[in-house]
């Protein structure tokens, strides 16, 4: 029902196999989170049997929550090498890179955990060394895709096994679980190749400074972008923290070799214009990103004046389309020159191409592979639904169209959902994970949304008044320029209080919810609003 945020498990003769833990992004209704991951109960509750998790690559939305949960599963993970690079400098900044057991896994290697029989297949994708994943068992062989697309130049990296591919559909293919983000896209997603060429006719025409904004993790891109403004006798500078993790990392695994050297982005500065390019984080309108932070002139090292250009080599994830727009209008008002993959396509350039496979991609998938399952996998409704049409067009006998929690038999028998499991989000906040439906969270949602105030009411041991009832409601009023409601609401309160039978102004608690309910509906009548109201009965003896 969504794109990102993975957690696969294939049960067979009482052990489960993970494949990919990822993450997603807090939104606006998720007021002070920026982290979500699956919640992995249904899994922590029977860890005992839990065989490994396999990373199909290097992707957040398919590791970023290994360094949260791994400590509530406590099992080896596998992964290829660029991957497990990137993971290490994950659990690193959490202090954690020793405790977990991380199994490298060469490029179409092969591994057994219990009862599954694992071997990898190599695809491309927008990320070095993505892996589709032949599962086998007595029951029968599965497909599990992981992202990909069809890639016949993707510039770093291997391509797709093609031959594989199809001697699997030789050996059968029970069923293929399969990447459905691009399900209702028609044609192929394009190449590497063309965003190099695209770029190649783009960057020349700037004579300032210019910034490039893609993904951190797209190692091709980041090539490309070195390679171009070389030849356009341009210098690049990494600014983000994530650009030089996956440049360290690629460059551990054997990418990213044989390239010009990097500026040091305290160095900018003593550049001429025309000689710098800037390879930046943030192409989300992410507000911790370094894109975000110069368009705000709020970088220590990195300044954009009017005449220099951001160039965004990336996509709209949707979901960030107001953080994006709010950093192209910040741009704009620096009289920054703002190019997207949308505003060169006109002109028969491409500056982005997806890491997902469009239909026609799909179609040649099934017909190399022919499973007697397609089970669609991560999209949006509307995606999973296209992408389980377009199989049975491709002449796959059946398809399960699965929701998160869908417990799916493949086999013995017809294929179906014959089960719900417990599944939900947990939210990162602070140190500490939350479920999504919190009282804390709803409560911080609530007061958003809503507001809160405090009353503070000073009693003796008879319940009376001994000084005036203090109230403060920073987000509701302003306590000089809203006098007069400020005034009113201290007169609802004091009534309230008054109201009360002499044994109920002995109760705490009595006086505490007369005043409550009393206040809430002095804010509604005067404000509409009905606040979270907190009542501190403090009883003087």
């Amino acid at each position: 029902g969504e794109i990102g945020m993975n957690l696969n498990l294939y049960g067979h003769a009482g052990k489960w196999l993970m494949i990919d833990l990822g993450v997603t992004f807090g939104e606006e209704n998720l007021p002070g989170i920026e982290v979500v991951m699956p919640d992995p109960s249904f899994i922590v509750e029977r860890k005992e049997d839990l065989v490994g998790l396999v990373l199909t690559h290097a992707h957040e939305d398919h590791l970023g929550a290994v360094p949260y949960l791994w400590d509530k599963l406590r099992c080896p993970i596998y992964a290829t090498p660029f991957t497990a690079a990137l993971l290490r400098r994950k659990l690193a900044d959490d202090g954690i890179q020793e405790e977990v057991p991380i199994t490298v896994v060469e490029m179409s290697g092969s591994f057994t955990l219990g009862p599954f029989e694992i071997e990898l297949v190599t695809l491309t994708h927008s990320i070095p060394e993505p892996n589709a994943l032949i599962i086998r068992t007595p029951c029968g062989t599965v497909l599990h895709t992981g992202d990909w697309k069809l890639d016949d130049d993707p510039l770093v990296g291997e391509t797709y096994d093609e031959a594989r591919l199809r001697r699997l559909a030789d050996e059968g293919v029970l069923a293929m679980v399969c990447d459905s983000t691009n399900a209702v896209v028609p044609g192929l997603s394009g190449s590497e190749l063309d965003v190099r060429e695209g770029l190649q006719k783009v960057l020349p025409r700037f004579k300032n400074r210019v910034a490039v904004a893609c993904f951190a993790s797209n190692v091709a891109r980041l090539e490309t972008v070195i390679r171009v403004a070389e030849a356009c006798g341009r210098r690049v500078s990494l600014v983000g923290r994530s650009m030089h993790r996956i440049h360290a990392a690629a460059r551990e695994s054997g990418y990213l070799q044989d390239l010009p050297p990097l500026v040091d982005v305290r160095e900018v500065e003593y550049l001429p214009k025309e000689e710098i390019l800037l390879l930046c984080t943030g192409s989300q309108g992410e507000r911790r990103a370094a894109l975000w932070r110069i368009a705000h002139d709020a970088h220590p090292e990195v300044v954009l004046e009017a005449g220099d250009a951001v160039i965004f080599s990336s996509r709209v994830i949707p979901g960030n389309e107001k953080d994006i727009a709010a950093l192209y209008n910040s741009l704009a008002k620096l009289e920054i020159e703002v190019v997207t993959d949308e505003t060169v396509r006109g002109e028969g350039h491409s500056i982005h191409v997806s890491g997902h496979p469009a239909r026609d991609e799909l179609a040649q998938m099934y017909q190399w592979v022919r499973p007697q399952i397609a089970i669609p996998v991560h999209g949006e409704a509307r995606h999973l639904e296209a992408h389980a049409k377009l199989a049975l067009e491709c002449q796959v006998p059946m398809t399960v169209v699965p929701e998160n929690g869908s417990l799916i038999r493949l086999a013995p028998g017809k294929p179906q959902i014959v089960d719900h499991v417990p599944h939900g989000r947990l939210a990162v906040d602070g140190n500490r994970l939350l479920p999504i439906d919190s009282p804390i969270l709803r409560a911080r949602r609530k007061q958003i949304l809503a507001g809160s105030a405090v009353i503070s009411l000073v009693v003796d041991a008879a319940g009376e008044l001994l000084a005036d009832a203090k109230l403060s409601a920073v987000d509701l009023l302003d306590l000089q320029a809203d006098r007069n409601i400020v005034d009113e609401l201290l007169d609802d309160i004091e009534a309230a209080h008054e109201r009360l039978r002499p044994k109920a102004r002995r109760d705490d608690e009595a006086v505490a919810e007369a005043v409550r309910i009393a206040t809430r509906r002095g804010f509604n009548r005067l404000i509409g609003k009905k606040p979270i109201v907190e009542v501190q009965v403090i009883r003087v003896d």
